[in-house]
Formats: structure tokens, sequence, C-alpha cells
């Protein structure tokens, strides 16, 4: 491409490109696409784009092309690859001046050039580095901001290459050029120190924003963090004392103070040993800033939530900590545990957990304020995930959680005596000691598994908590929200069972006023959720508290609000079972509504999925009166061609299995569902055990369009042994159960395997004797010795040759199944079952579900439990001696060991 007049062409087509008429604006494209891959086009988009004369748009979309165009074309590999000829020329032009003037094409300047120097920095292109430091020292403001603008795009992009070549090479580029950066952070410090103080905001933005770039451009080391600390007070300083929160400097200085804390938890995060030298500068800094008055007036909320990760991660680390055996650590943890043991001394300690409670639990007005608006999204918001790592509460949190588990003798008494000085009720008069107390009782329910053996709960709720409960005040709400939570959170930990009806009696009471129980729902166990749950306790208040958690689910509106709501109706269910039922309709009612409205809300169906399923067993055959909203969200649930599938598939199966158990007969709505089995086999293995279990029930033919996949991953050697076991299992139904259909499958798998029948049935037969041992259950293992008992008698060689393997099988199923009489001596076959009979049932006995009378019924008819095992095997060895007569069939039992065929004949005995 001829650069002068190819210049012209180009940048006319850049400027129609740019137009808001797409009459002229697609063909202008077009052409440059067609010119993205001739020589010379990226040179001419160079030139324009650095041409500050011409328009800012034509420009900036010179840039994104030759971006684009080095993602496409600068690889040697690429097709269309640009020569390097041309990329030599291109490289020198990018460095050849950083003076850029407008702020959104410099930054796209200095990402491809990152884009470039990832492809071929430092190897192609040496000289990268050493023009950046030598732009970064000159006297231009222009050129030095542009330099480290393009110096920080480039070290973050060489940084995240993951070859171990690539990360050895960076590494020493980083060595070369750490202790200039570090320079340039203290001396643009400075320069921001000494302008902010003179109240030169202008020049003190500009200087800011350099040490920004400095900052983020580092990579950081040791002796350039302990350097940096101190440069960092400095900033804290100006923060609290110079720079108001008018100021235009305000934003900027918050932000490069947060880069520095985030670079020093990286640092931790990623190189701990490396950052054992810094520990004790770290928690000085951190612990002054956090705990300390210097802080005050000075800090920011960010900054503390930043302080108090670094605390946190230090105390954690697990590389800090001693190994049990103190001769098996290692020098560097040891020495770490000495810096954190020396540091965290008891006055320390006791100052940080008085100050976390007393100051950072309080709740602020602007909290109080948020809770008396909306309650629910108070308590929903202040459980939110990843919170703790960018919010103070849930950070402060976080933070009392590690520290009190790893220093709980030295803080238990700190705690203890705080709740001591709160005891007794509080005065509503008295605001500040009521936030106090809430916070304190915070602090209780936070540590009641280290508090365990500490603090007799029990006593507490009789004497003490009981009473606030009762205290009626407006002003007092807030502690009868606090103490129901805390209750929450030591039911599981300690709490006797005998003290539950006077627990449910008070939950009825404040579920009255939703307001108080969000907290205590949506952050602890439901108080039916434990191991210490008495179903006789909960009886008497079954129905009064279903019907406020109903009114509850309906009245919320938060997704995760009705999530846990749903979790609890579902524990109760759970735990009452067929008590439920004269309870739910309303219930019943109300769910293919909230189905419907939690169209966009996955997780909200999973839980509505999870009440179904508990709600099915325990209305038991009732639940066929459910199948016109159940049974097209089973369908919608387990469709794999339906986007939602991802998030409803596997609570969905569960509801599919536990529906089909508890229908009292298999009606045309229930077969329709399996139209999606076929898809789900190939997609999902768990689905072939729902097969098997449901077989019995419908009949093997109801899998025909599975049992293809069946059939090749029993040819294949299926990997997984319970996969395998359950394709046996599927396979052995078929073929003892229906064997024309079984001879039709082959035909059909022998014709797309593209083998001979014979052939590919000597593979089945040979895989399922060498797989045999992953069948664990003794009756799946007596079906698949009937299943290939049932090949017999047989003229085939093929299966005379697999004949040995078979009567193997075989005399290990008669070892799983027979038992001697010990009156006779003789075997009898243990899995036959002769009648069925009602069981009787004790007054707390719960009647057999439908399920339960289907499974005794059809095991009547099941071969499994039909079938003596013995006679079978008996029988088919006469009918086979019968065809071959008695010298072939002397010679066909010669193929088996000796002592199996000695164990043979002891099993048939009498026969």
């Amino acid at each position: 491409m001829d650069m002068d007049s190819a210049s012209s062409v180009v940048l006319q087509a850049l400027t129609q490109a740019t137009s808001q008429d797409t009459a002229v604006l697609k063909p202008a494209e077009e052409q440059l696409r067609q010119w993205e891959t001739q020589p010379g086009f990226y040179s001419v988009l160079l030139n324009i784009f650095n041409n500050h004369m011409l328009d800012v748009n034509v420009r900036w979309l010179a840039v994104l092309y030759f971006k684009n165009g080095i993602d496409r074309y600068w690889r040697r590999v690429a097709p269309h690859a640009l020569s390097e000829e041309e990329k030599m020329s291109l490289r020198a032009g990018l460095i050849t001046n950083f003076n850029e003037p407008v702020n959104q094409i410099a930054t796209q300047i200095a990402v491809l050039i990152a884009k470039v120097a990832r492809l071929d920095c430092p190897r192609q292109w040496p000289e990268l580095i050493p023009i950046l430091l030598e732009s970064v020292k000159g006297q231009d403001g222009l050129q030095q901001h542009r330099a480290l603008l393009t110096f920080y795009h480039v070290t973050k992009t060489l940084a995240s290459k993951r070859l171990a070549q690539d990360k050895r090479l960076f590494q020493d580029l980083a060595s070369g050029i750490y202790s200039f950066a570090c320079s340039l952070w203290s001396h643009h410090t400075d320069c921001f120190l000494q302008q902010i103080y003179a109240r030169d905001e202008a020049a003190a933005l500009s200087s800011l924003e350099r040490t920004l770039l400095s900052l983020k451009g580092s990579k950081t080391r040791t002796h350039g963090m302990l350097f940096l600390n101190d440069s960092v007070v400095w900033l804290l300083r100006a923060a609290g004392r110079q720079v108001g929160p008018d100021s235009t400097c305000r934003e900027k200085l918050e932000k490069t103070i947060i880069l520095y804390t985030k670079v020093l938890l990286d640092f931790l995060e990623y190189h701990p040993c490396a950052f054992i030298p810094l520990i004790q500068r770290s928690l000085e800094f951190a612990v002054s800033y956090v705990f300390t008055p210097a802080g005050e007036g000075v800090t920011f909320e960010r900054f503390i939530v930043q302080c108090m990760n670094l605390i946190k991660m230090i105390v954690k680390n697990d590389a800090y900590k001693p190994a049990k055996n103190i001769d098996d650590s290692k020098p560097e943890s040891l020495e770490a545990h000495r810096i954190k043991t020396a540091f965290f001394t008891h006055p320390t300690l006791t100052e940080i957990g008085r100050r976390l409670v007393s100051h950072y639990f309080l709740l602020t007005e602007e909290e109080l304020a948020m809770w008396e608006e909306d309650p629910e999204s108070f308590a929903v918001e202040e459980t939110g995930g990843d919170s703790w790592k960018y919010s103070l509460r849930p950070c402060t949190e976080v933070l009392f959680l590690d520290i009190f588990h790893n220093y709980s003798q030295t803080l238990t008494p700190v705690l203890l005596e705080m709740v001591q000085n709160l005891q007794g009720p509080t005065s509503v008069e008295d605001p500040v000691q009521l936030l106090m107390k809430d916070a304190v009782y915070n602090a209780v329910g936070l540590a009641a598994y280290e508090l365990f053996d500490n603090v007799d709960f029990d006593q507490w709720f009789k004497n003490q908590l009981l009473g606030e409960l009762q205290v009626s005040h407006h002003r007092y709400k807030l502690i009868r929200r606090r103490v129901i939570w805390l209750i929450g959170q030591w039911i599981s930990v300690k709490f006797k069972s005998d003290l539950r009806p006077l627990l449910y009696e008070v939950i009825l009471s404040l579920m009255q006023d939703p307001d108080l129980v969000f907290d205590f729902l949506l952050n602890s166990s439901p108080p039916v959720d434990d191991f210490e749950f008495r179903t006789e306790q909960f009886l008497p208040y079954l129905e009064s508290i279903f019907g406020l958690l109903f009114q509850l689910l309906q009245q919320v509106t938060e997704c995760d609000t009705k999530m846990q709501v749903l979790h609890v109706i579902s524990c109760v269910i759970e735990r009452v079972n067929i008590q439920i039922r004269p309870y739910v309709g309303c219930l019943v009612q109300y769910l293919p509504l909230l189905w419907k409205q939690s169209e966009e809300h996955n997780m909200l169906r999973c839980a509505i999925l999870t009440t179904l399923i508990h709600l099915v067993q325990g209305l038991g055959a009732e639940s066929k009166n459910l199948y016109p909203f159940l049974l097209p969200v089973i369908q919608l649930s387990t469709d794999v061609s339906q986007p939602p599938h991802v998030y409803l598939l596997e609570d969905g199966l569960e509801l599919w299995l536990v529906t089909l158990e508890n229908s009292p007969a298999i009606t045309p709505e229930l077969l329709r569902i399996f139209q999606n089995m076929s898809a789900l086999l190939g997609d999902e293995n768990l689905v072939v055990e729902i097969a098997l279990k449901v077989s019995p029930i419908l009949g093997a033919h109801m899998f025909q369009p599975l049992l293809p996949a069946v059939f090749r991953g029993i040819v294949d050697g299926e990997r997984y042994p319970v996969v395998m076991s359950t394709y046996l299992g599927i396979m052995g139904r078929v073929l003892l159960q229906n064997s024309s259909f079984f001879s039709s499958l082959l035909t059909q798998m022998a014709s797309e395997c593209n083998q001979e029948m014979d052939q590919l049935l000597g593979s089945v037969i040979e895989m399922w004797v060498d797989r045999m041992d992953n069948i664990t259950q003794p009756e799946r293992r007596k079906l698949s010795s009937l299943a290939l008992l049932s090949l017999l008698p047989s003229d085939n060689s093929v299966i005379q040759d697999k004949f040995c393997g078979i009567i193997n099988i075989c005399v290990e199923a008669l070892h799983d199944v027979m038992t001697e009489d010990p009156d006779t001596g003789t075997f009898k076959d243990c899995m036959l079952m002769s009648h069925f009979e009602e069981p009787k049932l004790s007054d707390d006995e719960e009647p057999p579900t439908e399920q339960d009378k289907r499974k005794k019924l059809l095991a009547l008819e099941d071969p499994v439990h039909s079938v003596s095992l013995q006679q079978f095997v008996y029988e088919k060895l006469k009918a086979q001696q019968a065809m071959m007569g008695d010298q072939g069939f002397g010679v066909l039992m010669e193929t088996v060991d000796t002592e199996i065929v000695r164990q043979l004949q002891e099993f048939l005995q009498g026969l």
C-alpha cells in the first residue's frame, strides 16, 4: 500500500465510518475490513492517530482498528500476519513520543502498546522498557504522565503471563525497574504533599495522578513496601488535615491509599513467606489507625476495611502457624509466629477486642434508620455473600471471629466482663446503653462455639433473655430483635430440649411482628433443624407456626428472604412428615403463583423445588392432587433444552423420583415426563440411577430411548464403577425380562458399530464378567447372574466361549445369596419372598408410603425375589447338558476351574 496515496483514502474511510448515517457508515466499515490484511494499512493508521491535528473521533477509530489488528494479525502464525519489517517499523513508531493530548486516546494507545509488548517484549522489543523509563524521567509533565500510563499497562500485561519462561523473564525485568518505580512513587508523593500544603490543588491533583500510576506500575518487594509504608502515613495525614471532603483531590487521594493497601494484601496473599519481614510494621500500621486514637479524623471507611482485612489475613494465615509437632515446623513459620506472638500481647488483644465490640459493632444512626424503614432489606444486606471484604460491618464481624478463635483464652474474659456489666434490663431512656447491649449480644452470638464451655446459655435464657423479650416498649424493639437472633445462634450449640416449648411460644409471639425475626430467619438454623428437636414437643405449635410462616412467605419481598422462609417451611414439613397434611392447603395454592413470579430467579425456584420434595413426601399418595402444577415443574426442571435446567436439574430429578415413589398409580401424565430421559442420560450420569430405581415400576420398555447409550457405555467400559454398575443393572433387567427386545437392541447396535452380532454379544459378556466387581449390592449381583444365565441353553459358540465366566459369576452370586439351614444342612436363597403382609404398626410408627407398598408388591413379581438362583442355575445347566449331550457338556464344564466346579456342586446338592 503506497503510503502517500493510501493515507488520504484511509483517512476518508475512517471519517465516513464515524458518520451517523448508515448509508455512509456501512460501506466505509466494509472497505476498512477489506484493508485489514493489506500490507502498510497499520502504518497508515499509526500516522493518522499520531496526527493531533485530525478529528478526535477519527483518531479514536484509527486506534481501535490498530488495536484489533494486533489481536488478529500480529502473531507470526496468524493468517495474513504482518511482516516482520512492518512490525519493526510500527514498534518504533509507537514509542517515538508520548505526547498524546486526549486522555481517552492516550489510554487506548497505552493498551495497544501493552498488547504488542505481551507478544514481543523483551525479545523482539528490548528497547521498550528503557525508552519508557527515560521518558518518565523527563521534565515535560504531559510526556511524563503518558509514559507512566504506558509503563503501568505494559507491566500489568507482562505480569499476567503464565508460562514459566515468561514469568522468569518478567522477574528479571522487574528486578531492574522496581527501585526506579519506588523512587517515582516517593518523588510524586513528596510533590503532592508540598503542593497540597501550598494549597495548589491543580498541581497536587496532577502529582497525585502520577503517584497512582507509579504505584500501579511497581512490583512489590519487601524493602520497597517498608519504604512505601511511610509515604502512606503522610498521605493519610494529608487526607485528614489538608484535603477536605469537597477537595478535587479527595477521591484520587483515597484511591491511591486504597491501592497501596491492595498491593499489601495481594503481596500477603500470593507471597506470604516473603511478607514475613513486613508483618510487624503492617500490624503496627493497621492496628494503630483502626484501634487507637491515631486514626481519629484521618481514616475513612474503605481504608479501615482494608486494614481489618490485612490484620485478619495475618492472624489466620496457615503459613504463619507452627506444625502440631514443633519440630516439623518450617523456620519461616516459626519466625512469623514469633512476630505475631510478640505483637499480640494481652493489652493489645484486650484493646482490639473491646474496640471491635464497643465501637465498630455499634449500630450507626444510618443503620438504625435503614432498619426502621425496611427491616427485611436491612437483614438481607447484612448477610450478603462476600460483603465482609468490602463493607465495614461484616468485615468487622469476620475479624472479630478470627481473632476470637485464635486468641480465645485472652478474649473470653474480656467479652464475659462486658456481658456482666450489662446484666438486667437496660433503661429505654438510655440509647447509648441499648446500642452497647445490642453490640455485646452480637459478639456473644458470633462467638457461640468458642464460648461453649464458658456460658451457661440455658440459665441465661431463663433468667435474663426471656425477660428482655417480654419488654414491649418500642425503644426496646432493637434488643428484642437482637435477643431472638442470639438465641438462633445458640440453638445448635447449647440449648436444652426441655426449653424448646418455651422457645416455640416466644417465636410465636415474635412472629406477630415480622420485623423482629428477619435476622433470626436469615442468620440462624431453624429451631427444627438440629439433633435436639423432638416432634412431640413441636406438634402443639405446628398449626400456628406453620400458618405464620405461610403469612410471612406471602408478605416478604426480597428473594433471599423468601428462600430462607421456604427453607424453614421445608424443615418443618420434613420433621413432622404426614402430620403436616391438615395445614398445607394454603401453601399448595400459593406455590404455583410463587413459581410463576420467580421466573427470573432460578435460586428461588430451587428453594421451591426443595419445598415440593418435602411436601410430596409428607402428602404421600395425596400428592396426586398437585399434579397439574407439579408435573409441568418437573418437566421444565429436567428438560436440558431449557436454559434454567442448569440450576434446577438436580432438585428437579429428586422431585421427579419422590413423585414417582409416592404416586398411587402411573398415569399418562407421569409417563409423558419420560420424554426428557433420553437427553438426560447423555448429559447427566446420575439419571441412570433414577432409571434403575423406577424400571421395576414402569417396566423396561419405558427406557427404550436410553438403552443404546447404556449399551455403548458397557461395551466401551464406562470408567466410573457406580455408573457401570447401574448400566449393568439396567441391561440385566432388559435381558432377563424382555429377551426379544434385547435381541433387537443387539441387532441395532451391531449395525451402528459395524460389527457382527455375535462379536458384539461376546464383547458385552466379556465386559460384564470383567466388571462384575463394580456391582456391590447383592440384589444387583443376583440380577446379573440371572440375566447371563438366561442366555442358556445355547449352541452359539460365542456364548459357549464365555461359559466359564458366566459360571464364575453365578457361583459368586450364590455365595452372596445362599444361606445354610443349620437343621437340614441344605441351602436356600435368602432373597426369596413368598407373600405380602401389611405390617402391624405401633402408635409412634408411620404407615408405609405408596412406594413402600409398591416395592413389596413388585418384589413378589421381581425375579430377584421370586426366582431361586440355586434352582435357576440347576435348570439352565441341565438344559445345556440336554442340548449338547453328556460328552459335549463335560468338555464345556472342563473350561471351568475345578475349585469353582466343586463349590457349584456343593450349592446344587439335593436338587
